[in-house]
């Protein structure tokens, strides 16, 4: 039975419907993570689980229990925002504390509980300082603290990392990760970086207007997405979509043929009309006699891999190459393409072939 269930749940303001009839099931432990553009829904979504929101229609079950019209503090949720949330004016000891004063918790039991949570996120040192006297890490996590001593069904997480620079964002995701897989509790996270998704999530749910458009785990969204929002979505660099047609046996597009892999093939047959997909890493090596030439027009050297960004018959192309690779802007670039990595969608519908 899931941990978490959403049934049919909706989202309307006015007459404006934001989130039409959403269906989601969390199973107890696991880590989800709802990514997407600005104005997905993700966001929305969290906040009705949260109970932040008033949902419109549906309902909302945690361990079993209906907590669609609860009031927030009545469903066993533990929330980190955006913004930390932290008062200014407690030290770090009162502001993990806090919820539970307000909850009339034995004052024995908040101090083993701040000890604990103290001790797992190593905020040991910092326990009689004011948010002032921290770094943006600390502070983020004094907030994951303060939700971590009510031993909440659930943790929400709210785009938690999105205020920290990018070495320490990377290295709070994993502190995250593996704290999440000790305690066991359910988790919630939302964030619009998909690299954080795909690092983090043990499945991924992808939303776009308020629908899921594929929820999977991370190595099933990159390998089989189920529509070119998806694809393009997963990634990073995003993928490359070219217009082509099919016919034997082979991909053609902007007059250049690349041999599709045997399966592709006899699966696809010939068709007039289809959207071809690459990745840009899949066009550094191949052992199949395959390659595109394109008009190179910026090349990014980036250590492990140089990116080459160009146009095929005016569609953009990128290329993640070899740091030595023979290139320079403003000169065509022939690269190897691995058709056994390729990927076709409908023209029309988006949808995976």
């Amino acid at each position: 039975m899931p941990h978490v269930e959403m049934e049919g749940v909706t989202k309307a303001f006015g007459a404006v419907t934001v989130i039409p009839p959403l269906d989601l099931m969390i199973d107890k432990g696991e880590f989800l993570v709802l990514v997407g553009p600005s104005g997905c829904g993700k966001t929305t979504t969290l906040r009705m689980l949260a109970g932040l929101e008033e949902v419109s229609g549906g309902t909302i079950r945690i361990g079993g229990r209906d907590v669609t019209h609860l009031r927030p503090g009545a469903r066993d949720c533990a929330m980190v925002f955006q913004n930390y949330a932290l008062y200014p004016h407690m030290t770090v000891r009162e502001n993990i504390g806090y919820a539970m004063r307000v909850h009339g918790t034995p004052r024995a039991t908040i101090a083993e509980r701040v000890e604990e949570a103290s001790r797992l996120l190593g905020l040991e040192p910092y326990l009689d300082r004011k948010p002032r006297m921290l770094s943006g890490g600390q502070r983020q996590r004094v907030a994951i603290g303060r939700a971590l001593v009510r031993h909440p069904e659930v943790f929400l997480f709210d785009e938690p990392l999105s205020n920290l620079d990018a070495k320490l964002r990377v290295e709070m995701r994993t502190e995250i990760k593996l704290l999440q897989r000790r305690l066991g509790t359910t988790a919630v996270y939302v964030t619009h970086d998909q690299v954080e998704a795909m690092t983090m999530a043990d499945r991924v749910v992808v939303m776009r207007a308020g629908v899921i458009e594929q929820a999977a785990d991370p190595i099933t969204l990159y390998e089989k997405p189920a529509n070119r929002f998806v694809a393009n979505f997963i990634g990073s660099p995003a993928m490359n979509f070219l217009s082509a047609r099919l016919a034997d046996g082979s991909v053609v597009t902007d007059g250049q043929v690349l041999p599709l892999a045997p399966e592709d093939a006899a699966r696809l047959g010939p068709r007039e009309s289809i959207v071809f997909g690459i990745r840009p890493e899949h066009m550094r090596s191949s052992e199949h006699q395959a390659s595109l030439t394109f008009g190179a027009e910026a090349v990014e050297p980036l250590g492990p891999h140089t990116l080459v960004l160009g146009r095929l018959g005016g569609e953009r192309v990128t290329a993640q190459v070899d740091p030595r690779f023979p290139v320079a802007a403003g000169q065509p670039c022939t690269v190897p393409v691995d058709m056994t990595q390729a990927h076709f969608f409908d023209p029309d519908t988006g949808l995976r072939l």
